[in-house]
């Protein structure tokens, strides 16, 4: 077998010698590469190894965020006030970096008429202002219409001084057109 200890090659050793050289270092013999030809070990501490390997992932999980999906549901008879209230709430979501599926809930004979329910995304959407973009486009779901929202991305804070808020209310505009725009649905 091919044999390392603290990154020098021993070369290639037989198992008795490998294992006669760990137990003299008061270490481990670690096989590392079993399908290679001939086998690689590696003679460490695999206490330490196991510890600071698990270190190393726990770290790795630290930087990262997940993004979890919420969910905002409205029924189809919902008053102003109301839309408002989600709204915030959905824009507090978002800007905690989740995506948001906002459902539009239908009762009885609420069904036939999905059209107000689509009307409803959209003006939700318009509430949202800049803070959301459309991942998925509203479309029926059993009795409930959805669409997923995410997060705007920003940009650098000097692309914001160059264009300033003018350029904002446009792109507002533009982002609220293509779902009251969008044929069908689903």
């Amino acid at each position: 077998m091919r044999l390392i200890r603290d990154d020098d090659q021993l070369g290639i050793v037989p198992l008795e010698e490998a294992q006669r050289l760990a137990d003299d270092a008061g270490l481990d013999l670690v096989e590392v590469a079993p399908t290679a030809d001939p086998p690689v070990c590696r003679i460490l501490d695999y206490g330490k190894f196991k510890y600071e390997q698990a270190k190393r992932e726990r770290e790795s999980r630290r930087g990262s965020k997940s993004v979890e999906m919420r969910e905002v549901r409205m029924r189809v008879k919902i008053d102003k006030h109301d839309i408002d209230f989600k709204a915030r709430i959905a824009r507090k979501l978002l800007g905690a970096g989740d995506k948001v599926k906002v459902s539009v809930m239908f009762r009885a004979r609420e069904i036939t008429h999905p059209e107000v329910g689509r009307d409803l995304l959209d003006r939700f959407f318009v509430a949202i202002g800049d803070a959301a973009t459309i991942e998925r486009q509203p479309s029926m779901e059993g009795r409930f219409m959805s669409m997923v929202l995410e997060p705007v991305k920003r940009k650098p804070s000097e692309d914001d001084d160059e264009h300033g808020d003018a350029e904002g209310q446009p792109a507002q505009a533009d982002a609220a057109s293509p779902a009251q725009s969008a044929p069908g649905g689903g």
